[in-house]
């Protein structure tokens, strides 16, 4: 069931080259319109340095376009903190542990700020809940009081939209949530298939369910009966699919990315057993899950019609590294 409830400037610059996450959760063709590029070269040489310990579980880090130099950092437990000069606030800037479900790759996963959050006061969160035994993914909005800026009003929670996870599995609950740029100004946000093993109910392909998809809507003009409106150049906006989706075909689309100098949104997609793919999404796409593991034949194993779809720009199998959970594009 999908509920239409009625009525940031990104931090690091690190790489597109992904980054890798240890044992997370992985258990007659048309030529694509983004072919994986030829190398120019070796990836630059990247380090990892200790910023500040003391976080539980965290997930995702942001920051809000307002200059207060604040980061916010998501714990997976249902927490976001805040770290400013080198110091994590004593008080967390939002509390929900207790109405999300943890567990597998549930839980608080995801927070976007507002474009214009100086004046709107407005961020928005994705997390799973588990409501009389069905687990859902909730995209909600909370406010921040002029007051109390280093904390959120719990109670001015306005829920925008509620998705069952069909079939109750623990993993591919996506996370990821990010605002277009400049005229753009929607927000995006990823939902993976569900869960369990190879997609047991074909969502990545299926239109009529957000589940497997990259999603669009519009927080600033609320459309009829819902809580949101749906921006009218979505490709399904008048019919073919759900008017939410904005791409389909991810197993799991847990972050992405938007290149601010071009405008182009790479996003990260879990792999199922042998191979990890990064996309350049586009309007419409179809990203190939589960026909197709990155530019790899997976439903059938041989012989797939890939008619019709988008293959990665870029693809590593496991024999080089882990899940792909990630990245910038560095300029």
């Amino acid at each position: 069931m999908i509920e239409r409830t009625s009525h940031a400037t990104r931090i690091a610059v690190v790489v597109i080259a992904a980054l890798f996450f240890a044992n997370c959760g992985g258990g007659g063709s048309s030529p694509s319109p983004n072919p994986t590029p030829n190398p120019s070269g070796p990836p630059p040489m990247l380090a990892l340095n200790l910023v500040i310990s003391g976080f539980s579980s965290p997930l995702d880090i942001e920051q809000p376009d307002d200059g207060s130099g604040r980061l916010f950092v998501v714990e997976q437990g249902g927490q976001i903190r805040i770290l400013q000069n080198g110091a994590i606030a004593a008080q967390p800037f939002l509390d929900i542990a207790s109405k999300i479900t943890t567990g597998g790759e549930m839980g608080l996963l995801g927070v976007t700020f507002h474009p214009n959050f100086a004046s709107t006061r407005k961020f928005y969160v994705n997390y799973v809940r588990n409501p009389s035994g069905q687990i859902q993914s909730v995209i909600a909005e909370y406010t921040v009081p002029a007051a109390t800026p280093n904390q959120a009003d719990i109670a001015s929670e306005r829920i925008l939209l509620t998705v069952d996870q069909i079939g109750n599995f623990t993993n591919h609950k996506a996370g990821q949530l990010a605002f277009g740029f400049g005229a753009d100004g929607f927000l995006y946000f990823g939902l993976g298939d569900g869960g369990s093993f190879g997609d047991p109910f074909s969502h990545g392909q299926n239109k009529q369910t957000l589940l497997g998809k990259l999603l669009r809507i519009d927080v600033d003009r609320p459309s009829g009966s819902l809580a949101y409106g749906i921006p009218p150049d979505n490709p399904f906006a008048s019919g073919g699919g759900l008017p939410e989706i904005y791409a389909y075909g991810f197993r799991n689309p847990w972050r992405f990315s938007f290149d601010k100098p071009t405008g182009r949104l790479f996003l990260a997609d879990v792999g199922q057993d042998a191979f990890e793919e990064i996309d350049i999404v586009q309007k419409g796409g179809n990203y190939g899950w589960n026909i197709m593991e990155a530019t790899h034949c997976y439903s059938p194993a041989t012989g797939c019609n890939q008619t019709g779809l988008t293959l990665p720009i870029a693809e590593y199998s496991h024999s080089e590294g882990n899940e792909v959970i990630g990245g910038y594009v560095y300029h």
